[in-house]
């Protein structure tokens, strides 16, 4: 099983298989909307536009599993995002990243590239680089800044 075999729930309920992802670079980034990081779609919006024409596609996947900051349903989620700060990339129904229940995408991007305390997502806005060939190659903690990674995006495209 690889990346290319994965799929998802778009906020819209839309089922978004990841093999249309092939050929380019992916940031996948569990978020939250109540989050002293929620500010950070701000800068994952601005690296979508300036990066999306050469092939980067941001996928948010909201998570409610660190301190209840995500409680809204799919319509609160996509306003808020939407509302506050613009976002155009691809958003997903709210999941889990770690747990019994975590969504196949988390638990495949967490054997991929495991955290420096084991595999386990820490808090909101970790993300995970995966490169054009579908190899997840980075894994950024929560407090990287979109802004602070550019460069090792912008050398994968």
């Amino acid at each position: 099983m690889g990346f290319y075999d994965l799929n998802a729930l778009s906020i819209d309920g839309e089922d978004i298989k990841f093999d249309q992802y092939k050929g380019k670079v992916v940031l996948v980034v569990n978020t939250a909307s109540k989050c002293g990081l929620t500010p950070q779609y701000e800068g994952l919006e601005a690296l979508y536009q300036k990066y999306h024409d050469q092939g980067l596609e941001i996928l948010g996947f909201p998570c409610d599993q660190f301190a209840n900051q995500e409680p809204g349903d799919a319509s609160d989620i996509k306003g808020f995002c939407s509302l506050n700060y613009g976002v155009t990339f691809q958003m997903f129904n709210k999941i889990d990243v770690n747990g019994p229940n975590a969504h196949p995408v988390f638990e495949y991007l967490r054997k991929e590239q495991g955290g420096i305390l084991g595999d386990k997502i820490k808090w909101n806005f970790t993300k995970f680089l995966v490169d054009k060939d579908g190899n997840v190659v980075k894994r950024f903690a929560p407090t990287k800044k979109p802004e602070d990674f550019e460069a090792e995006v912008k050398a994968l495209l």
